[in-house]
Formats: C-alpha cells, sequence, structure tokens
C-alpha cells in the first residue's frame, strides 16, 4: 500500500476540484493516455509548487496561464525550481486551450516526442486561432508552437 502525505494530498485534491474551464477542456484531452499515449497527471506536487499537469515519463509540465501571468517573476522562480528538478516547463494562455485546444494539443505531442526547440518570448496569445506558450522569456527548458501557429 502506498502511503500519502495527506495535507499535500489534500491540498492537490482541492486544486482538482477547483479546475479552470481551460484546465477541465485539456485534461478531457490528456487523460488516459488520449495525447500521445503520454501518461499525464494533474495537481502534482513538485517541490513546494503544484504543477497543472505532469507526464512523470517524459518529465514534461504543462501550465495554463491566465491574464494576471502575464510577465510574473512568481513564474520564472516557479519554472526554475521546475527545471531544477529535471522537468521542462510548457506554458499555454488559458484563451488558447478554450479558442483553439487542437492546436495547443499538436504542440503538446510535439513536445512529448521531443520535436520542439526551445523557444524565445512571445508577446501573448495569438489571435489566429493557434497555440501561442507563456511570454515568460528564453529558458533552456520550454518550447515553441509548431511553426504553422507562430506569430512573427
Amino acid at each position: 500500500m502506498r502511503t500519502r502525505n495527506i495535507p499535500v494530498s489534500a491540498r492537490a485534491q482541492a486544486l482538482r476540484a477547483a479546475s479552470t474551464e481551460a484546465e477541465k477542456k485539456l485534461w478531457r484531452r490528456l487523460r488516459n493516455r488520449r495525447l500521445g499515449g503520454a501518461k499525464f497527471v494533474r495537481q502534482v506536487p513538485v517541490g513546494l509548487y503544484y504543477a497543472d499537469f505532469v507526464c512523470r515519463d517524459c518529465k514534461l509540465v504543462i501550465e495554463l496561464d491566465g491574464s494576471q501571468h502575464a510577465d510574473s517573476a512568481y513564474d520564472d522562480k516557479r519554472d526554475a525550481v521546475l527545471i531544477a528538478f529535471g522537468y521542462r516547463v510548457l506554458r499555454f494562455w488559458n484563451a488558447d486551450v478554450l479558442g483553439s485546444i487542437d492546436g495547443v494539443c499538436e504542440t503538446i505531442v510535439a513536445a512529448v516526442e521531443g520535436r520542439l526547440a526551445p523557444f524565445e518570448r512571445f508577446k501573448g496569445p495569438t489571435t489566429e486561432g493557434g497555440a501561442a506558450p507563456h511570454p515568460a522569456g528564453l529558458r533552456p527548458a520550454t518550447f515553441s508552437p509548431p511553426e504553422a501557429g507562430r506569430r512573427e
């Protein structure tokens, strides 16, 4: 039998219960190995933080951000911790998930398969319906959307 840290489990459970619409929509695509055969779990404690979605096998964290996260120093610190634990961090705006789930899923599959290169800063979510990551700047272990979804 697996032992659990009850306060940590209770916090993760509460976060899952309070999921945003974007998190619920993406979870329907990620759960049960539906996306690229990768096993994702949600609201997973990593260090002192809870990651929205984690694929432990491919060491990938997916974070969904609302507008309050624009240019967030907190997110930069959080990403550094996740990267220190060996994870690659891929961020999307909630608006991208709600408006272009297929583009977001294509980007995630490319990350799972190792086909995405590190990206530099994007200004914000794309208005053309493609998936745009969070504009948190250049990081060694983050990824860009497919070229078709990129906005110059």
